[in-house]
């Protein structure tokens, strides 16, 4: 495993368990910390190359099924200001995997290169959703949108916004990421509407702890 990927690895679960994300899952510090453990191998097979606001080589998943949307958003940060998830998302719950985004089974996973998809701005997810999977990717889930501010606070940026086109509640809302007054935002947009600051976030797949 490359030296860096490991680092960053242990990055992300330290950020987890600073956030009090064992508590969160009734678990114990260990506990978690050996859930998440058989997945840092596969982080060392994504490479180490640097995490940019556009790209980042791999994020570690926790899933609402683990610790709740509505316990996981307000621990993101942005410049010292903690996400909410938008009142009128109060049925976030209702918004799960499409067949475009194939979740491993398991209690945590491993996102690969991710990208927040900044050339889909000003273009409606459904006409991007077509591009990326013809691509062999796969859009972002809620799970995955909240683990990448999580993790990575700087690809939320003013006017670069990213929808998460791979979780849907069965009518043509789209949940979204964005940002209100200086703080992440959980929130939706409508499927056809296009948004000149709202790209349509995406990976090249997801690995679970069976690999």
């Amino acid at each position: 495993m490359q030296h860096d990927a490991a680092a960053e690895f242990d990055r992300q679960v330290g950020t987890l368990l600073e956030l009090g994300y064992p508590a969160l899952a009734g678990l114990s510090a260990t506990d978690f910390t050996a859930l998440l453990a058989p997945l840092r191998a596969a982080a060392g097979a994504c490479g180490g190359g640097p995490a940019t606001p556009e790209r980042v080589p791999f994020v570690v998943v926790v899933p609402a099924k683990l610790v709740p949307t509505a316990a996981a958003m307000p621990l993101t940060v942005l410049r010292g200001r903690p996400g909410t998830v938008s009142r009128q998302l109060a049925d976030v719950d209702r918004f799960v995997p499409t067949e475009h985004a194939p979740v491993p089974a398991g209690e945590a996973y491993l996102l690969v290169d991710v990208e927040r998809g900044a050339e889909f701005r000003d273009r409606p997810p459904d006409t991007a959703l077509p591009v990326i999977t013809g691509r062999g990717r796969s859009p972002l889930t809620v799970d995955e949108g909240v683990a990448l501010v999580t993790h990575f606070p700087s690809t939320l940026v003013k006017n670069h916004c990213f929808s998460l086109a791979g979780s849907r509640a069965g009518d043509r809302r789209v949940p979204a990421v964005w940002i209100s007054r200086g703080a992440p935002v959980l929130g939706w947009c409508w499927a056809g509407n296009p948004h000149s600051w709202l790209g349509v976030a995406s990976c090249a797949g997801r690995v679970g702890a069976g690999g």
